[in-house]
């Protein structure tokens, strides 16, 4: 019978997210499609803006807003973790759009989305 810890259904939601991570790799090194690929890379940038989240937040603080004049840092959650997720969705929008449009390109000149089938011409055409 497997024994965890005392702590481990406290961190539920990261293990969760570690496992999002490792599906998310792994989809991005096994699948041949590129489509599938940049899916794969999606979702391990879904589950760190996850683990981010969750490291970022604390029960019982609020964002950090100033309101009715409490200014004690007691009351708030640390605000860098939602910058960084924040940021980090945009720069992530961002290169999926990039690797769509490379993605499109290849399709326009090879007629395939299979990254082998790609090598292979590529080999014949002497690149």
């Amino acid at each position: 019978m497997l024994h965890f810890g005392p702590y481990f259904s406290a961190n539920i939601p990261e293990a969760l997210s570690m496992l999002m991570f490792v599906i998310g790799f792994a989809n991005l090194m096994l699948q041949p499609n590129l489509i599938k690929k940049i899916i794969g890379f999606n979702i391990m940038d879904s589950s760190i803006y996850l683990f981010l989240a969750l490291k970022g937040y604390i029960n019982g603080r609020v964002a950090p807003i100033v309101v009715d004049g409490v200014t004690s840092m007691d009351k708030y959650i640390n605000p860098i973790p939602s910058g960084l997720v924040l940021t980090g969705i945009v720069v992530s929008v961002s290169v999926t759009a990039l690797m769509l449009s490379l993605t499109i390109r290849l399709y326009k000149r090879y007629h395939s989305l299979d990254l082998d089938e790609i090598s292979l011409q590529l080999k014949k055409e002497g690149l």
